[in-house]
């Protein structure tokens, strides 16, 4: 304002007939849109070597070829609508507003970039208005995060690769406000490898406790999204677990987590014993063969047996799955014996979560999930160590069901 003349000021009240703060900003308005206008009109006399109306003789055959239009947002000044000039060639290149440019105050990606690093509506109000001395409203901070859904729901229907030669299932919990009340909900997480050998989110859901029933439709699901096949799923130790995907993917090979298995064992042991008895069970899935596997846990049920019973009872009835990684070689080994590869997962996720004790919906929290996600899984980019020695035994091992899909 300082640099227009009082006259200047007087004819901009009377020509935008000011009488409110709101009718100065939005004359305001008008004079950034003009001005952008001008400075663009500016960089199309440089790019093309000639001024406008120009009588002169031009250097190039390109010409001036009308105008297009576009709405730019500002945080300052809401959608400020823009006559972008246009070249015949499609040369010219704008400087101040890029074509695909949208927003000038970068405030969304802002936005979403400090609620993907768990930052509360309270704490981005606050960041804005100490450093900017800006004041944003809850309701703009909730529009800018609700532009994700959308984006959400593309990313969970996505169309999914037909085969994976192995998968990682296992939820996530954390407190959600419904309908008043503060209820348990579960995230619950598919991670797969894809027959390149990259790790892959397939998808995030948010239910209930975890059940064998929900994710019964996870794997339904994941069906209908196109996935064929599964080689080997690598699941904690729910119960129904193994049905449920027996009854959508049966051929596939079901790994219980040994680090699970273990987890429950302990439950039953007392605190004088519990160095003693890990450290004994530790043979059991570090033998070389299944076979001295069972023969360790013999051994184990002999000098443990009558004070904990039900720990060896416990791992004979999940034996079968407990010990499938048995036949796999050590490169494969190590990947599916546990679930570590999702927990590792999990743990970025609950870092930028952890300042939430309850999210206020569904919604909010797969949001948050969904940005974590994406600002995890973009680093994702080399293969699973040996993985070229790994698919070498898949096709061995399964044949049809994988030399189809290299």
């Amino acid at each position: 304002m300082s640099m227009l003349s009082k006259d200047q000021i007087k004819q901009m009240i009377q020509h935008y007939d000011i009488k409110t703060t709101d009718d100065i900003k939005g004359a305001f308005k008008d004079m950034f849109g003009e001005a952008i206008k001008e400075i663009m009109e500016a960089e199309l006399d440089t790019h093309l070597g000639y001024d406008k109306n120009s009588k002169e003789t031009k250097d190039t055959e390109n010409r001036r070829n009308g105008t297009s239009s576009k709405t730019l947002r500002s945080s300052e000044f809401g959608e400020i609508p823009l006559t972008i000039p246009r070249d015949r060639n499609s040369e010219y290149e704008p400087i101040i507003v890029k074509k695909n440019q949208t927003s000038l105050s970068g405030l969304e990606d802002q936005i979403i970039a400090m609620y993907t690093k768990g930052l509360s509506t309270r704490e981005i109000q606050d960041y804005f208005t100490d450093l900017y001395g800006a004041e944003v409203s809850p309701t703009l901070i909730s529009n800018v995060t609700n532009k994700i859904l959308p984006l959400v729901k593309e990313w969970q229907n996505r169309p999914l690769d037909a085969l994976y030669p192995i998968i990682f299932m296992d939820a996530i919990h954390y407190k959600v406000r419904h309908e008043g009340r503060i209820q348990s909900k579960a995230a619950y997480v598919v991670l797969g490898i894809t027959i390149e050998g990259f790790k892959e989110v397939l998808g995030i859901w948010i239910g209930e406790s975890e059940s064998s029933k929900f994710w019964l439709m996870v794997l339904n699901e994941l069906k209908n999204r196109g996935v064929q096949d599964i080689l080997i799923a690598c699941t904690n130790n729910l119960t129904g677990f193994s049905e449920a995907i027996q009854a959508t993917f049966p051929q596939t090979e079901v790994q219980k987590c040994i680090v699970h298995q273990i987890r429950n064992s302990i439950r039953f042991v007392g605190y004088k014993d519990l160095k003693a008895v890990t450290a004994e069970l530790k043979p059991i899935y570090k033998a070389s063969t299944e076979e001295l596997a069972l023969e360790v846990l013999s051994e184990f049920d002999e000098k443990w047996g009558k004070k904990y019973p039900i720990i060896t009872k416990n791992w004979m009835d999940n034996w079968t799955e407990l010990a499938t990684f048995f036949k796999y070689p050590a490169e494969l080994r190590r990947i599916i014996y546990t679930t570590n590869v999702i927990e590792g997962f999990h743990r970025q996720l609950r870092k930028p979560t952890k300042s939430k004790s309850v999210f206020p919906s569904d919604e909010s929290l797969l949001k948050m999930l969904y940005l974590v996600t994406m600002d995890v899984t973009k680093k994702w980019t080399m293969k699973v160590q040996n993985w070229g020695q790994i698919l070498s035994q898949f096709v061995i091992f399964f044949e049809d069901r994988v030399t189809d899909y290299i």
